[in-house]
């Protein structure tokens, strides 16, 4: 176990209660095994004598999967530790400003009309525009709306100060200012906001699914729900929020990875049977793809999988359980089924990955019964969930501080915002 310690004056007591020494400390960053013994009676005693704690959930384990994740609900939920989650590692994404954006066609109608007025009139101050949200959520769209203001804004006349993609914000909370001559960003107010607001939404659906798995991978699955010409930004989000993977190429391409997917049940109808299905896959996919089978078409799930990974003669990464409704869904016993006769086969190296129909209540279903899920694909849950309520304010015009009645005037400060532009 490492503790990692850092500046506030704290007691540092050892197991049997004696005081040991005197260090400064401003919190403790708990690592190891087991979850639910070590680790969790650590995070008790350091929480008892007025630690800050955090537990990268990477960096524990346990034996005993079910008391691994009751421990680390009770050490979040109970103690009142911090669980630490892996950071999102994103390359530079390549967004792309369409003509339709750019020439304002895309705006509220009012906005074009203000601007063309302010031409006319010869009026063009610079103004301070604050961008806020209606509820909590994680941000996303700030990369793309970085992407749209760098190709208007006037060059060393503007100000840009935001959070950063993947920071979580408050209700309310001031996301990004914006200080320039008015006309060159007024018509982008529905551009920029739209662009926060949907992808704001599909990262913290995204969230709520990671944070619900406490650990276990989640897969973005959700591009057929959404129409195409937003699939990339829809998938980009999920990763943002935490997803391990996406199903979609250019989802994938824009974030940064490789696309994930396993075996549709179109090929295993075409092809007449799961086993032939796979084995042709395997045939013709690179090395590189994961060869993950899906075992619910035709046979009994546990049947499908014992069959498939007999076959795959070692290749067979995993199985992937997507249990339609109609059969009562992807069920905690069923997982345990497939599980157990899989070890008992000899292919404890198989992988099992739920899908359908999952949201964070059916995810936390799973994880309570102890059910040997190694990874989730979420489809509907991220890609239909609701936009997130992102309004823009000017607070300043011409140096004079101002607001709208209810809106208070002037900047409104917030320290976690960096300039970026």
């Amino acid at each position: 176990m490492n503790t990692y310690l850092k500046t506030f004056q704290c007691i540092l007591w050892n197991i049997s209660g004696e005081r040991t020494k005197k260090i400064d400390a401003e919190k403790l960053i708990v690592c190891g095994v087991c979850t639910d013994i070590c680790i969790l009676h650590t995070v008790a005693d350091a929480r008892r004598y007025g630690f800050g704690v955090e537990v990268p959930i990477e960096c524990v384990d346990s034996f005993d999967r079910r008391a691994h994740f009751f421990a680390l609900q009770h050490m979040e939920k109970v103690l009142g530790a911090k669980l630490v989650y892996p950071e999102i590692s994103l390359v530079q994404p390549r967004f792309k400003t369409t003509q339709e954006v750019l020439t304002g066609d895309t705006a509220d109608i009012y906005f074009v009309r203000t601007v063309e007025i302010l031409k006319k009139e010869g009026v063009n101050p610079v103004a301070t525009m604050e961008v806020f949200a209606r509820h909590t959520g994680i941000l996303c769209g700030m990369k793309e709306v970085k992407t749209l203001l760098l190709q208007v804004l006037p060059v060393n006349k503007s100000e840009v100060w935001a959070l950063s993609e993947g920071d979580d914000f408050e209700k309310n909370e001031v996301v990004q200012r914006i200080k320039a001559p008015y006309q060159s960003y007024g018509i982008y107010e529905t551009a920029y906001l739209g662009m926060l607001s949907h992808s704001s939404g599909w990262a913290t659906a995204a969230w709520e699914c990671v944070k619900a798995a406490r650990g276990i991978p989640v897969i973005s699955f959700g591009a057929r729900h959404i129409h195409p010409s937003v699939v990339d930004v829809m998938e980009y989000s999920a990763i943002v929020g935490g997803c391990k993977g996406c199903a979609s190429t250019i989802g994938a391409c824009l974030a940064g990875i490789k696309p994930t997917g396993t075996i549709p049940h179109a090929l295993i109808i075409i092809l007449g049977g799961t086993v032939r299905a796979s084995l042709i896959f395997d045939k013709y996919m690179p090395s590189e793809v994961p060869r993950i089978a899906l075992v619910d078409t035709f046979e009994d799930e546990v049947r499908e999988s014992i069959n498939v990974a007999k076959a795959m003669h070692g290749k067979l990464n995993s199985v992937r359980l997507d249990t339609p409704s109609e059969r009562r869904r992807v069920t905690a016993n069923l997982v345990k089924e497939v599980r157990a006769w899989l070890n008992l086969e000899g292919f404890g190296e198989v992988n099992i990955v739920v899908s359908g129909g999952l949201d964070p209540d059916r995810i936390c279903y799973f994880i309570d019964e102890g059910a040997p899920v190694d990874a989730f694909a979420v489809g509907s849950y991220i890609s239909g969930s609701r936009p997130i309520d992102f309004t823009a304010d000017l607070h300043e015009v011409s140096g004079k501080l101002i607001a709208k009645r209810g809106r208070m005037p002037g900047i409104t400060e917030n320290p976690k915002l960096n300039r970026i532009i």
